[in-house]
């Protein structure tokens, strides 16, 4: 659960302001909460049938073409959103170790670095399954509340700067209303764990007197017990450290000590890793499914080969193309992430379940969707701005 989203949450903080922005990080931690709990729950409801992957559950709620419409490409646009960030996070953390641990040495380009971790993939994404990258994936957990911990208590450590300010980062009106949109789709990519989950359920053996629902539930309150443990103390001490001049990734933003700054960007590289791998899994899966059922293309290894090389390869080339960790993080956070996080689980709860008209569920799940749609609408819109912005002035492969 716990992404690399979290270090951009002091920025978004920074564009939200004090009230606005304690008021939707709670807001998004309840409604994901919510959401993830549904999502759970549907797995099994179906007596003896497990809707192992989304686009399943989507299909039983909406028919079987109609729900892989609107299921997939949404899916797909956040797992390879998630990519494409990841590779940009993993480049500039790389980067930012090197920088620190050798500041008198010749500076080399980000392009770099992004190359080197793209292609540490071109070899784990040849792993076969979920289960074969869980030494990973718990690296990479353990990684993620370390790194967290280090960003807010080195930023406590430091203290509040003499000179912080708390006023809006843009000098108009107009900027001030485009960051702060950006800022929603910076918060709702911290809340990424929806598009894996039923994948991640399908791996928990399940029997009617012990439905796999019971473990993942347990599960789902320690992730978002960690998540808070990580999240809050982040986005606010990184806040209220340092103000406006915080960077869209606030370990960016620490200088000192310089051996727990390098030390943190490295867990950072080494939780990148993991979570690119849970991420890409289920694309892999629905390509090569893709490949072999629409083309009937022969299932092997160098057709498995090829589509895995060949989706590393494109991440890493969009990542070296626009290394824009902010603007991709608030663009893939509203855009996809808001859909499959925010109100799909609940209009699929309310076409399966059909919850009593002005009950408490059907206005709770009616809220939700209404929220997520607004934020769908609106993040993109100061996310894609942010990212002409930053565009302007930039020379590519520099």
């Amino acid at each position: 659960m716990v992404g690399a989203g979290v270090l951009g949450l002091p920025y978004a903080m920074s564009q939200l302001g004090w009230g606005p922005g304690v008021v939707i990080m709670v807001l998004s931690w309840i409604i994901t909460l919510y959401t993830l709990w549904q999502m759970v729950e549907m797995h099994e409801m179906v007596p003896g049938k497990r809707f192992d992957r989304y686009h399943e559950l989507g299909q039983h709620a909406f028919g079987e073409k109609l729900g892989l419409w609107i299921v997939v490409p949404q899916q797909l646009m956040v797992e390879v959103g998630v990519n494409i960030v990841y590779m940009i996070t993993g480049g500039k953390s790389l980067k930012k170790f090197h920088d620190t641990v050798c500041p008198s040495c010749k500076q080399i380009k980000l392009t770099y670095f992004i190359m080197i971790f793209g292609s540490i993939h071109f070899v784990l994404s040849h792993l076969p399954s979920f289960n074969s990258i869980t030494g990973i994936s718990l690296a990479a957990a353990a990684m993620s509340l370390s790194y967290s911990t280090i960003a807010w208590v080195a930023s406590a450590h430091k203290g509040v700067k003499p000179d912080v300010d708390y006023s809006p980062r843009a000098s108009t009106t107009t900027g001030n209303v485009f960051n702060f949109l950006s800022a929603l789709g910076d918060v709702a990519f911290a809340f990424a764990g929806h598009n894996v989950v039923l994948e991640i359920q399908a791996t928990i053996p399940s029997t009617p007197e012990k439905p796999s629902k019971k473990p993942m539930w347990k599960g789902v309150i320690v992730a978002y017990a960690v998540v808070a443990l990580c999240y809050f103390p982040v986005s606010m001490i990184g806040y209220r450290v340092f103000g406006n001049s915080v960077e869209d990734n606030v370990l960016l933003s620490l200088e000192k000590p310089r051996w727990l700054v390098a030390t943190a960007n490295l867990f950072v590289v080494i939780h990148v890793i993991g979570s690119y791998q849970v991420f890409a899994m289920p694309v892999f899966d629905m390509v090569e499914a893709w490949a072999v059922m629409k083309m009937n293309m022969k299932p092997s290894s160098f057709l498995r080969f090829i589509i895995r090389i060949s989706y590393v390869a494109l991440t890493m080339f969009i990542g070296v193309t626009f290394p824009f960790f902010g603007g991709f993080l608030s663009f893939f956070g509203g855009f996809a992430f808001a859909p499959t996080t925010y109100y799909l689980p609940c209009i699929i709860w309310l076409a399966i379940y059909k919850p009593r008209r002005f009950s408490l569920s059907w206005f709770t799940n009616w809220i939700c969707i209404i929220l997520g749609f607004i934020l769908m609408v609106l993040a993109p819109i100061g996310a894609l701005r942010n990212i002409i912005l930053q565009a302007k002035d930039f020379k590519f492969y520099s």
